[in-house]
């Protein structure tokens, strides 16, 4: 008895403390091979604003993705992206038809989760998403509201 006693406050104290720590994403970092045509697709395709970023360094490049959130583009020349659709950067727009046609106008490829070109799916929550690639090859799902 005196055991489980001494696991239950071993237990309760470490779930308290753990209450304690306030966790909040912060950014997401990326690897790209040309820094100025992934600055561009971001800034003119998704609407990223640039931010000041704070290493000052010539190839990282920071933009906001709302609140405090950011995305931080790191050049790296010889870096190979897996082409792996699961691994992707989940973004929301309020009007998902008309960021389709954004990008049809752009001529930049998109389609759903299950292959099909220029065609959304419905996930079972009831969102709509297109998934598309960046200049480096990264996937990107777009959801619509």
């Amino acid at each position: 008895m005196k055991k489980l006693l001494t696991c239950l406050l071993f237990f309760t104290s470490f779930h308290l403390s753990a209450q304690e720590i306030d966790i909040h994403f912060d950014h997401y970092a990326l690897l790209v091979k040309d820094l100025d045509s992934t600055v561009t697709f971001y800034e003119e395709i998704l609407g990223l604003k640039e931010i000041e970023d704070q290493t000052q360094l010539d190839h990282i490049r920071w933009f906001s993705m709302g609140g405090k959130t950011e995305l931080h583009l790191i050049e790296q020349k010889d870096f190979v992206v897996p082409d792996v659709i699961g691994v992707h950067l989940a973004l929301r727009v309020s009007d998902l038809n008309a960021f389709m046609k954004k990008l049809s106008d752009h001529h930049i490829f998109f389609k759903n989760w299950f292959g099909l070109p220029g065609r959304t799916n419905t996930r079972p929550d009831g969102i709509r998403q297109v998934y598309l690639q960046d200049p480096n090859g990264y996937w990107i799902e777009v959801n619509g509201e």
